[in-house]
């Protein structure tokens, strides 16, 4: 009998310790998340969960993710909750909810949301780059990013291996975090990026998921860099015709795309004296503004319709009344909102290990470059800034064509300049449970839609897109153009 009880009591311990060792818990307790621009504070439970920086090495360094929960309303909770993934690559999960909460509401009335901040940025050890951006007005078009990421990447491998910020080690942060928190199955929305991370996760863990929300999509077979600029110059003609197309705005404007290729053209030979106020002081700031300030503008408006909605105007305004202060005050807002937004220690470790070792340039179509706004220049300088960046793990099998049992639900802006709707309608070749949504006249990023909440919550209710009613995308309209500053007309 002793001899029975010491077996058992050993096997008992082997148990215990194998649970220990092999099922980490996530102590959550109660907090209060708050955006760092202050656009909404909620609260929520939250810890930090340590793992190896170097998932081969688990006694090496540890770095600590930030995870946090948004519990479920009802009491009865479906068992699998909804985790976002942030985009960029270089955002926060955290940021994202705080930013963007609205639109889960329904969602959360049966689902816990899980917050993740992706190894490397947020509140988990996040990798800031501190570029030299005090006089990013005047100095835009001298930045030289090879230098600039030389340094960066020499203050950062002080405290990181930057090789183990890529999607590949992320997953497995993503699914070491779901079993800690004790959840067989869970659903994944991911915007832009995040997509890529969402359908990597399905790759590699396809029993533990239950549905995808992809927004903003990217075809895992994609390699990210040689297109950018082609996309955005046909997102933006497209955002111009709409407005020939648009009585309002034709019979204010005339042709915006005559005015577009008027402004570049005037820009190449000589920038333009603008100003505007310091967002924080209110101070004036003068500067030349030239072809490339004018091409952010162009591609970051692009990006959603509220902006877009004011190209047209901005471009006649610069052209034939030589006001130029809409354009940079644009640019005034994108510049400020990138620089706070992205950890660029984690961008650089993703797109020079995931996407720039896989560009040739060799076969660059700088014909169809150099007719962009932007040219060859911004694929040019991703290579630039990669080639002394360590080159990060990458699975074999990133951008393979995938097959996924789990359902799908691909959201597209019929303008989006930087993941067009074709990127998605390749993806969607990967899941046989799957509808693709195209919303009019939309750029980047669905999710504030009217009505895509709904969509959104029905679909993960029903684990499928079969049968899922998406009428009301048919009806969403873009932001009227503005025919003057005061608004779009009457």
């Amino acid at each position: 009998m002793k001899r029975l009880c010491a077996l058992t009591g050993l096997l008992g311990f082997a148990a215990i310790a194998q649970a220990e060792v092999s099922t980490p818990t996530i102590l959550l307790a109660p907090c209060r998340l708050e955006h760092p621009a202050r656009m909404l504070a909620l609260s929520a439970e939250c810890a930090t969960f340590k793992v190896a920086e170097n998932p081969d090495q688990p006694n090496g360094r540890q770095i600590e993710l930030f995870v946090a929960r948004v519990p479920a309303i009802s009491l009865n909770k479906a068992p699998d909750p909804l985790f976002l993934i942030a985009g960029g690559p270089g955002t926060s999960a955290v940021d994202l909810y705080t930013s963007s909460a609205a639109p889960f509401d329904r969602v959360r009335r049966d689902r816990d949301i899980i917050l993740l901040d992706q190894r490397g940025t947020g509140r988990s050890h996040r990798l800031d780059c501190n570029y030299e951006t005090e006089n990013i007005f005047e100095k835009f078009n001298e930045v030289e990013v090879g230098p600039a990421n030389r340094k960066c990447r020499d203050d950062l491998s002080k405290t990181s291996d930057l090789r183990q910020y890529t999607t590949s080690i992320a997953v497995r942060d993503l699914d070491a975090v779901r079993v800690a928190l004790g959840y067989d199955r869970i659903n994944l929305y991911g915007g832009s990026y995040g997509t890529r991370v969402a359908q990597h996760y399905a790759r590699k863990y396809p029993k533990a998921t239950r549905s995808l929300i992809l927004d903003g999509v990217i075809n895992p077979e994609q390699v990210l860099g040689p297109a950018i600029a082609i996309d955005a110059e046909r997102a933006l003609e497209r955002i111009l015709k709409r407005c020939t197309n648009d009585a309002s705005c034709a019979k204010a404007f005339a042709d915006p795309n005559a005015d577009y290729h008027a402004l570049r053209a005037a820009l190449e030979v000589k920038p333009v004296r603008a100003v505007v106020a310091d967002a924080v002081t209110g101070r004036p700031i003068n500067f030349d503004f030239t072809p490339r300030h004018l091409s952010a503008v162009l591609r970051f408006a692009s990006y959603n319709d509220d902006q877009a909605a004011l190209l047209p105007l901005s471009l006649h305004l610069a052209v034939h009344e030589q006001n130029y202060t809409p354009l940079a005050n644009q640019f005034r807002v994108f510049a400020h909102s990138l620089e706070e937004a992205f950890a660029y220690g984690m961008h650089n470790s993703v797109a020079c290990s995931e996407d720039t070792p896989l560009i040739d340039t060799a076969k660059l179509d700088r014909a169809a470059l150099a007719g962009t706004h932007m040219g060859a220049l911004q694929v040019e300088q991703l290579i630039e800034a990669c080639a002394d960046w360590p080159k990060g793990v990458v699975d074999a099998d990133l951008h393979a064509p995938l097959q996924s049992e789990a359902a799908a639900l691909l959201l597209s802006g019929a303008d989006d300049p930087v993941t067009p709707p074709e990127y998605a309608t390749l993806a969607q070749r990967a899941f046989a449970d799957s509808k693709h949504v195209i919303v009019a006249g939309h750029g980047h990023g669905q999710l504030a839609a009217p009505c895509v909440d709904r969509v959104i919550a029905d679909f993960i209710k029903a684990g499928s897109a079969k049968g899922l009613d998406t009428k009301c995308t048919a009806k969403l309209a873009p932001m009227p153009f503005f025919t003057t500053l005061a608004g779009p007309a009457p």
